[in-house]
């Protein structure tokens, strides 16, 4: 499938099993549903669900109850209309293909597909191949969106951002790439997306720190942006998704 140039973002509150569940599904789902409306109504292209609200994350398998629910977000999610996306934090790819298989989401993001980052979570080691088949048995219409230099991870001494780019791009199964900056909501090097850009035949996004005034500058050279912290009430993460503030950002790169 062709991928939605601006994808808005839903990060799910803490779900269950989480340290910081709530007790209610219900109200995570009423408001992933409130903030999904929103996101379409401002003219999003597409929607990615996140389990932004699980921390500390498992490193690259989530507990079943965790993918269980995210399923239950994306369909109530996926309701709104708009081709949507999942990201199982922090690196679960094997879950997110089985959400997509579940509930028919178009699209996933994965942290790390290829080579090793350092997080706080530990090293976490990309697992393309086991990737690359289970996406072949369980959803083989999913794209997959993978990162190079992931935020909130450093890479390997020496590990050039041309390097990764290459092996990401040629040897791991990706059908889009992202690059972000250091961590949630911090602006992407518009440098380091050019550098990608030009490296890679890959659709290229932006994976965090989009906003409305950088909107324009980052579909210059990219393909297209992943936004989250800039559309929510007073541009943190974790509030309710703003509609003004998201109508902003789809209105800017027009403007």
């Amino acid at each position: 499938m062709s991928l939605p140039r601006l994808v808005g973002m839903i990060h799910l509150e803490p779900l269950p099993g989480a340290p910081g569940y709530g007790g209610s599904m219900d109200a995570i789902l009423d408001r992933a549903r409130i903030d999904a409306l929103a996101i379409a109504t401002a003219g999003f292209d597409g929607i990615m669900v996140e389990n932004f609200g699980d921390a500390p994350f498992f490193t690259d398998d989530a507990p079943k109850v965790t993918i269980a629910a995210m399923a239950r977000a994306v369909t109530e999610v996926a309701a709104v209309g708009l081709p949507t996306g999942v990201n199982v934090l922090r690196n679960d790819g094997l879950g997110a293909l089985a959400v997509a298989a579940a509930t028919g989401a178009q699209f996933i993001r994965i942290n790390v597909l290829s080579g090793t980052m350092y997080t706080d979570q530990g090293p976490i080691v990309g697992s393309a191949a086991l990737i690359a088949r289970a996406r072949r048995e369980l959803c083989p219409d999913v794209t997959i969106m993978a990162d190079v230099f992931v935020k909130h991870a450093t890479p390997p001494a020496g590990l050039t951002l041309i390097d990764a780019t290459n092996d990401l791009v040629e040897r791991a199964g990706a059908d889009a790439v992202i690059v972000s900056g250091a961590g949630t909501g911090a602006a992407t090097s518009l440098d380091d997306l050019k550098t990608v850009a030009d490296r890679s035949h890959l659709p290229v996004f932006v994976g965090s720190g989009a906003t409305a005034a950088t909107i324009r500058d980052i579909l210059a050279i990219g393909d297209g942006a992943i936004v989250g912290s800039d559309t929510k009430i007073d541009g943190i993460a974790t509030n309710p998704v703003d509609p003004q503030r998201a109508a902003a950002v789809v209105q800017a790169t027009s403007a």
